[in-house]
């Protein structure tokens, strides 16, 4: 066991030994039982994995993994029961990945409601520059020349790698606001693809990029005052087939207030297999219960980018300085199981 919860749990197991059964089982719903855990690719979110672990664990369940999965592989491998859970689900970004998953996996819970804004966003002297208000100014020649760090006549947007939810809507925005022959999608390692547009940015180059939120990205680079949020332009081609995207009021550091973002605030979920949560009531109990603020998300974020990688350590951190919550959401779920 690596966790230093798992030495904690060896002792307690000591203590417990002299109590009766029934009073085991229930203070320990999870004991003999695996949690095969998966994460997404994006290290924002392991975090959120690595404490809902270290929970599971506090119910007595033997945590294997996580297994670093793309989303077609995750949504795959979870309708199969060939991993029982992540808490990376996106809602509605990961909506085409619903069909895969019907009647035998689901969303349950919220790691952080209605937190995962989305959208684009310009350094701020740009967006004052050229007077930038929507991915429709990136049709204008002196823009596109801005923003062209590679020579193709285009503006470089840091999008996001193939197989993501955001991949697809980006693409539908590319083509119904017809700019296909005007911005150039990076696909590349999100990480590393933002990591060279923050050091263009610190060079004094302009930079486009898509990003969300929970994410190191924003804490860098702050709305309002290094970057601003932009819009979606209010008319589409002929055709063009968008979810619906409201206005959203108050979005710190956007152009105009309400802000069309262009993608639908969503719910950070765990998405779990159907029969495991059923075999396992304490399980669904926990992941109904639990959340993170996002606050505390993005404030993990920022460590990690700044060399802070010890995410077992910051989990147990935070799961203790949150004890008298994380307590409430546990006996909920002891009291599940009869």
């Amino acid at each position: 066991m690596t966790r230093p919860f798992r030495h904690a749990c060896a002792i307690a197991a000591l203590i417990v030994g002299a109590l009766p059964v029934g009073a085991l089982a229930q203070d320990n719903p999870g004991e003999g039982k695996t949690v095969r855990m998966a994460r997404a690719t994006w290290d924002t979110g392991w975090f959120h994995g690595e404490v809902y672990g270290q929970l599971l664990e506090e119910l007595g369940f033997t945590v294997e993994g996580p297994l670093t999965l793309d989303n077609p592989a995750f949504y795959q491998s979870v309708a199969l029961g060939d991993v029982d859970l992540w808490v990376d689900g996106d809602i509605p970004l990961h909506n085409p990945y619903l069909p895969t998953i019907e009647g035998s996996a689901e969303f349950v819970g919220a790691v952080i409601k209605a937190g995962a804004l989305q959208g684009y966003l310009v350094d701020k002297a740009a967006a004052e520059e050229f007077n930038i208000r929507t991915l429709d100014d990136f049709k204008r020649d002196e823009v596109k020349a801005a923003f062209d760090r590679n020579g193709d006549g285009m503006a470089d947007l840091v999008a996001c790698p193939p197989g993501w939810g955001c991949e697809i809507l980006i693409d539908q925005h590319l083509d119904a606001y017809d700019l296909r022959d005007h911005v150039n999608p990076i696909k590349a390692g999100y990480p590393a693809a933002m990591a060279d547009a923050i050091g263009a940015y610190s060079n004094g180059e302009h930079i486009l990029f898509y990003t969300w939120t929970p994410n190191w990205t924003l804490a860098e680079l702050k709305p309002g005052e290094d970057v601003m949020w932009i819009e979606v332009p209010s008319e589409t081609i002929e055709g063009a087939n968008l979810p619906d995207a409201p206005s959203i009021d108050g979005v710190e550091g956007c152009v105009a207030d309400p802000c069309k973002v262009g993608f639908t605030p969503g719910d950070i979920a765990p998405v779990a297999n159907t029969a495991f949560l059923e075999e396992n009531p304490a399980v669904r109990v926990l992941l109904e219960q639990a959340s993170i603020p996002l606050a505390d998300s993005m404030a993990q974020n920022l460590a990690m980018r700044n060399g802070d990688d010890d995410i077992e350590r910051q989990a147990a951190e935070w799961i203790e300085k949150n004890r008298a919550t994380v307590d409430q959401w546990l006996q909920a779920a002891r009291n599940s199981v009869d």
